[in-house]
């Protein structure tokens, strides 16, 4: 079975208790949480609370229900969560102080939270923070950072004239909370929850290995990772983000579910893969549950597509004193990888909205290579690069500092990768089969 691995900004791996429900024969309106105790955005909360409180605006099913989050993150549940009454959900929990919480009411994975008349309530993220702890930074050294927080934004943040926010009201709001935090971890909160409003996953927040939720995305793969043994022949898991097969017609498939630089070593099968399906006369690449990681080992496994060095993106680089306030635009450039098997047949590679960062990059290198077609939906479009700030109080900002663009110079943040081939479909398509699947079988058997 495939196994979703998460990009590592993203700070939950889904925890889902789930239950099947019927729906009903009309449609009515979706459920909304109404209120949520500890409340969302609580940085101060009671590390005795022992419990968490949901609130619906109508009487709901109490058949099934998904809370989603996971890790650290996730409140140490006490024995099974229960309903309080037809709109109050109820779950009894351990907090630790000074801790960060963060979970999802429904999510885009599970939506069993229903109404009385089958509806999924709408998807609610929540995080709180657990007071506790004590500073050893002055009052002077969070105003120092409050001050540098703001010249970061304005001269070294890539994106600040593409993911645009209202800076001005939201650190005249949070003035008075950053410079009277109690301690680093605190102040650090805060400006996870300021810098949220940019909604760029690249910006993250850190104190020591200590990371503080800033913006995360709730964007599945198109495709259904359960389904797939069932429609590729002979699957095989080969590591823990390798998967192949091989239809008797003579078309492999791959499916890589991350660059990351910690899975190095576990990205080694593929090479051998690769060698095995040389005599192949059509290839399909899936990397729809690919969210980035490293982009120099996306660049290694597209030169064994390549005979020789192609440009295959461009980059600027934010620079306050240039014109502009960017430097030119400087290449990037894809080197055949020579001691690497090599693949000249037809290749398709499959995206999609889950697509992003490194990926989006691999999607561009795979654009240079003759007889290579991209299909399924557009990319993600987030690619940051981002590089490390330190506040005097010792906080750590990360911001992206690059603007990614294609050969031709578009950029593409917010935009993403169009594939050749556009298969548009909804979640319900894949419950039985894969469109996209289907639509590079069919482009290979042509």
């Amino acid at each position: 079975m495939f196994r979703h691995v998460s990009h590592p900004h993203l700070v939950a791996v889904p925890l889902l208790v789930v239950l099947l429900v019927g729906f009903a024969p009309l449609r009515a309106a979706p459920p909304k949480v109404v209120s949520v105790r500890p409340a969302d955005g609580d940085f101060a909360v009671d590390p005795q609370a022992d419990e968490i409180r949901i609130e619906f605006d109508q009487d709901m099913n109490h058949g099934g229900h998904s809370v989603c989050g996971g890790g650290e993150y996730f409140p140490k549940l006490l024995g099974q969560p229960r309903w309080e009454s037809a709109r109050v959900f109820v779950m009894k929990v351990r907090l630790e102080p000074n801790h960060d919480y963060g979970f999802s009411v429904n999510c885009s994975t599970a939506r069993n939270f229903r109404s009385v008349a089958g509806e999924s309530a709408e998807v609610y993220p929540v995080q709180f923070a657990t007071a506790g702890g004590h500073s050893d930074v002055s009052p002077k050294k969070h105003a120092a950072s409050f001050k540098e927080l703001r010249r970061l934004l304005d001269d070294e943040y890539s994106y600040r004239d593409v993911h645009k926010a209202d800076w001005d009201k939201l650190f005249a709001e949070y003035r008075d909370r950053l410079c009277g935090a109690e301690t680093p971890e605190q102040f650090g909160r805060y400006v996870g929850r300021l810098l949220a409003a940019a909604k760029d996953i690249h910006i993250s927040v850190k104190l020591g290995d200590r990371y503080f939720m800033s913006h995360s995305r709730s964007v599945p793969p198109n495709m259904n990772y359960r389904k797939m043994p069932e429609l590729v022949p002979h699957l095989v898991q080969r590591s823990q983000v390798v998967y192949t097969g091989r239809w008797p017609e003579g078309i492999g498939y791959i499916a890589i579910l991350s660059w990351g630089s910690r899975n190095a070593e576990a990205l080694e099968p593929v090479y051998h893969e690769l060698d095995e399906m040389k005599d192949c006369r059509g290839l399909i690449i899936d990397v729809r549950a690919n969210s980035g990681g490293s982009e120099s080992l996306a660049q290694e496994f597209a030169g064994c597509f390549v005979d020789k060095p192609v440009v295959y993106a461009r980059h600027v680089l934010r620079d306050k004193s240039a014109p502009g306030g960017f430097t030119p635009p400087i290449d990037r450039v894809l080197q055949p990888s020579e001691n690497r098997p090599q693949y000249r047949g037809k290749v398709a590679v499959l995206t999609g909205r889950h697509v992003m960062s490194s990926c989006e990059a691999f999607l561009l290198m795979m654009k240079q290579v003759s007889n290579c077609t991209l299909v399924g939906e557009t990319s993600y479009g987030a690619s940051g690069n981002p590089r490390g700030h330190e506040l005097p109080n010792g906080v750590v900002v990360m911001l992206p500092c690059w603007k990614p663009m294609t050969v031709d110079g578009t950029e593409f943040e917010g935009v993403g990768i169009p594939p050749d081939i556009e298969v548009k479909a909804n979640p319900e398509d894949f419950a039985e089969r894969d469109p996209v699947l289907e639509a590079a079988l069919e482009y290979l058997r042509e």
